[in-house]
């Protein structure tokens, strides 16, 4: 399956401080479909900060996101709402990758030989010794 993030960028401050951030708010696992669905909901109940007394909400759809713009009593603040596929996550979900198929290397050692301490770790690692590893 599909993992996508789910972002949304913000006007955030107000006056010359006013600017955009984005943030990716959510992780969500499955068909492209289902996860617009799932963007879709958000940006129907997503109530932003700004502007504190809205006077006219709209969202619009923007190919596969959506567009929120709020008119205030001065100004207008806009949110978008989009979706991506997940390709790396430092510090999220594990994307996973295809199986490469590894190798089978056989030991130097049969295992019967092998000296093992009581709870049957070897005493002597396996790649110890090995002249093919660097």
């Amino acid at each position: 399956m599909t993992t996508w993030g789910l972002v949304i960028e913000t006007t955030v401050g107000a006056g010359e401080r006013k600017h955009v951030e984005a943030y990716v708010v959510a992780h969500f696992t499955g068909s492209r479909a289902d996860a617009l669905a799932e963007l879709e909901r958000r940006a129907r109940s997503h109530s932003p900060e700004h502007p504190r007394s809205p006077k006219r909400r709209r969202l619009l759809r923007d190919g596969d996101g959506f567009l929120l713009v709020i008119d205030g009593a001065w100004q207008s603040f806009v949110t978008r709402f989009s979706m991506a596929e997940l390709l790396e996550d430092s510090a999220g979900p594990v994307v996973p990758e295809p199986a490469a198929e590894v190798p089978v290397v056989p030991s130097a050692e049969p295992a019967a030989d092998v000296e093992r301490y009581p709870d049957g770790v070897p005493v002597k690692p396996a790649w110890l010794g090995r002249n093919d590893l660097p």
